[in-house]
């Protein structure tokens, strides 16, 4: 919660500051000149990027980027996990032996410390590693196959419900933008319907610019909206890649171990 505020409030002043530093004096210049010689608003990039409606949908995808971002690392940072069998060397071969779930030929209590002991603290809130833990007690206290299989489905559902409660910000992000646009287009119609009066009696001028705001609004923001949608589906494969790995990984060196 902290950094993602910290991360708003970043967003705020970067584009506010390229926004008064660059943007609407470039903007307004090159408005003048074209009044200067009796010509429409151009259709330069930073006039049609200078109204507040613009600036606003800058910072929320820069809070989006960075949100979509955070998630982007937290599976990545433990995607090698997947590759490496965390209970090779706790495998028993003793079958027969009856102390700390040692007759399914796993030592399960010395997997569970070594996932506490051995895995780096940054990955420890991993959904493999929780999964695994939690199966492995569930497991031990039980030695039922079927409590583990079922903490295994539990974790996977409960992993599943919590990336989708925390994409929630990220999805009404993606809802505001646009929004945000729409509130550009309103305003600018509204401003081109108030100088109607000036349209005939045959200055234009002044609609065929308040028309623009609504239109540039618009376009930008349906932009910015792609843009970071095109990023969530990427996040929203990753998580679903990530559950299924997590499943495919118990499967294979967990659940196949049981004997």
């Amino acid at each position: 919660m902290i950094k993602s505020f910290i991360a708003l409030i970043v967003s705020i002043i970067v584009v506010h500051m390229f926004y008064i530093g660059y943007v609407r004096p470039e903007a307004y210049a090159l408005i003048e000149i074209a009044q200067a010689s009796g010509l429409s608003s151009p259709r330069d990039v930073v006039v049609i990027l200078k109204d507040y409606e613009q600036e606003i949908c800058f910072i929320l995808m820069l809070w989006g980027c960075f949100l979509i971002s955070v998630n982007y690392r937290e599976i990545l940072k433990t995607k090698y996990l997947f590759s490496v069998d965390l209970i090779e060397e706790h495998h028993n071969n003793n079958p027969d032996a009856d102390q700390n779930g040692q007759e399914t030929g796993l030592d399960v209590h010395g997997i569970i410390d070594k996932l506490d002991q051995q895995i780096p603290k940054d990955c420890l809130s991993s959904p493999l590693v929780q999964t695994l833990r939690s199966s492995l007690w569930r497991y031990a206290a039980t030695q039922n196959v079927q409590n583990l299989s079922d903490a295994i489905d539990s974790n996977l559902d409960a992993l599943a419900v919590r990336q989708d409660s925390e994409n929630t910000m990220i999805r009404y992000l993606i809802w505001a933008i646009p929004s945000i646009g729409f509130i550009g287009t309103v305003r600018g119609i509204g401003q081109a319907l108030s100088q109607a009066d000036q349209a005939l009696a045959g200055n234009i001028s002044g609609m065929t610019n308040s028309l623009g705001v609504a239109f540039n609004s618009t376009l930008v923001a349906l932009l910015i909206s792609i843009f970071l949608m095109f990023l969530f589906h990427q996040l929203q494969r990753l998580q679903d890649s990530q559950i299924l790995d997590t499943q495919a990984y118990c499967e294979k060196f967990l659940l196949s171990r049981i004997k």
